[in-house]
Order: C-alpha cells, then structure tokens, then sequence
C-alpha cells in the first residue's frame, strides 16, 4: 500500500474508475445480448410487428449505452463504433433471409 497521500488517493480513484469502466462494459454486454436475442426471436416470428419495434428500442438502448461509455473515455471511439456496426450487422444477415424472394 502506498504512504504518500497522493500516491493513497490515486489508488482511490483508480478503484474507482475501474469498477465504473466495469459497470458500463458489464452494461453494453448485456444490452448487445438481449438485442441479439430480439432479433433471433424476431426472425424465427417475423409477422408480430410489436417485434420489430422492440429491436428499434433495443438498439437504440444498446447505442445509447455505447456512446456514453466512449464518452466517459471506457471505450475508444473506434472501438464503439466497431461495436455499433456489428449491431448493424448482424440484423442485416439476419433478416436478410426474410425479405429475399424465395
């Protein structure tokens, strides 16, 4: 442990900042999956049209969340944008299938 003052508030506000960079990354984790499996039960059942505006909200929460985490600096700017693509992304190839004629 540290003796100096600073050197002691230092490892303060590094514990500090370590368990709210965990709670915004644990956050995005878990809204980027529930946002996942909206679109999978979407694509298994695509005539509910409550459906498909509940994955508008859940991306919208997800990016929400993904922007503020790169604005309190938890995320690098292209590291949150890489993960809002593959948000994109993967509700393209997903629904990609339904709307092809078959």
């Amino acid at each position: 442990m540290a003796n100096i003052k600073s050197a002691i508030k230092r490892v303060q506000i590094a514990e500090r900042n370590r368990l709210r960079n965990k709670a915004y990354k644990s956050a995005v984790r878990t809204l980027t999956k529930k946002y996942f499996q909206a679109v999978d039960a979407y694509v298994s059942e695509p005539t509910s049209p409550e459906a498909e505006s509940a994955i508008k909200v859940m991306r919208s929460a997800a990016v929400s969340k993904i922007d503020r985490a790169v604005k309190r600096g938890v995320y690098h700017p292209n590291s949150g944008d890489r993960k809002k693509s593959r948000l994109d992304r993967y509700y393209k190839s997903a629904t990609e299938s339904l709307s092809s004629p078959q």
